[in-house]
């Protein structure tokens, strides 16, 4: 039998916790993972383009756990009322090869962005940052907002979006859940929004290397956590905002991102810091309050197994983590793969006038 999170699981995990202490414990646990960062195997994810989206595999281990998640990216998804993101993952035993949890990871990857987000932002912006632009505001913008609410203390969100319903959905929302000292402000254009903002998010869908922020609503000792751009051809950066002579780049793996980050629009030689440096302290976040600082994020494997790994632990850790399924054969001979067929192992569904 394997553990199982579904949807209705986690949202028992989330709720028990509170959203905000569980992306807070979430942090904790993605960043001692990329502290022991040389432990890990780690490969850009396996991607599979089409002309509308992309399907991927995200694979991690540390010799001894093993993880992946699958995901997609499909923009067009919400105009026929399905989601832009689905995904799900699989905690596995290396040394037996034997799956230990099998979970839902389309809510866990927005909030483990957040996460990671948040996580990069405490080492890269400026200390006393409180006025946060929120640029995009679909599925990935409630989860942004609270992390940076909660783990670094904005009190004023700048919101826009083109999508008008998006934007009142994320207020309905906010509203809601009446976070502590946060002003809420709508804005009319992303150069509006980002307007005395000391930290810049970007989420946007589009499968496209869009221009959302242009080097002119750049101001000094910004710092720009950019989570929309994650695959080729898929950036939300003008290029010139890069080349600034003040500006410091950090990337979660270099390899992944140099095929689908921001940094995709630039040469091969462009300097980039990994985000595990900067969490060592082997490599400063910022370097002096002038600086802009971006935070570069296309999401990798290492912040799924974290996800996996921490998920395991608090389920099977609370009331109702006997959920499982039985997912691998349960053989009293390991051999006789085929005596799941043979007669008398068979359990047939009874059916009206079919005998079980």
């Amino acid at each position: 039998m394997v553990d199982f999170i579904g949807i209705e699981r986690i949202q028992e995990l989330v709720s028990r916790r509170g959203t905000a202490r569980f992306i807070e414990e979430l942090a904790r646990e993605i960043e001692s993972d990329f502290l022991r960062w040389s432990e890990f195997e780690k490969s850009p994810r396996h991607a599979s383009h089409s002309g509308v989206g992309v399907i991927e595999l995200m694979p991690a281990s540390d010799g001894r756990l093993y993880a992946f998640k699958y995901v997609n990216g499909h923009p067009k998804n919400t105009a026929v009322g399905l989601l832009t993101v689905t995904a799900f993952g699989v905690l596995a035993d290396v040394q037996t090869g034997y799956p230990l949890l099998l979970s839902e990871l389309t809510l866990t990857t927005a909030l483990r962005t957040a996460a990671a987000s948040a996580l990069a932002a405490r080492r890269m912006a400026r200390p006393g940052s409180r006025v946060m632009a929120l640029i995009g505001n679909g599925a990935q913008s409630e989860f942004q907002t609270i992390a940076f609410h909660h783990l670094l203390g904005i009190r004023e969100l700048h919101l826009y979006d083109t999508d008008a319903q998006a934007t009142d959905k994320l207020v309905r929302n906010l509203a809601a859940l009446r976070l502590p000292g946060l002003e809420v402000h709508r804005s009319g254009s992303t150069a509006a929004a980002v307007a005395g903002a000391d930290i810049v998010t970007t989420v946007t869908a589009d499968k496209r290397n869009a221009t959302i922020l242009t080097p002119s609503m750049i101001a000094p000792g910004m710092h720009l956590n950019a989570v929309g751009g994650d695959c080729p051809g898929k950036t939300e950066l003008h290029a010139d905002i890069l080349r600034r002579p003040d500006v410091r780049v950090v990337v979660e793996f270099e390899p992944q991102s140099r095929i689908e980050g921001e940094i995709q629009q630039l040469p091969a030689d462009f300097p980039v810091t990994e985000l595990a440096e900067v969490l060592a302290g082997r490599a400063p976040g910022r370097g002096s309050e002038r600086e802009v600082t971006i935070f570069d994020s296309v999401g990798f494997a290492l912040e799924d197994f974290s996800a996996l790994r921490y998920l395991m632990r608090i389920h099977q850790g609370e009331r109702g983590g006997e959920r499982q399924i039985d997912l691998v054969p349960d053989l009293e001979d390991p051999k006789d793969l085929f005596g799941l067929l043979a007669e008398g192992h068979v359990k047939r569904a009874a059916r009206p006038g079919v005998p079980a």
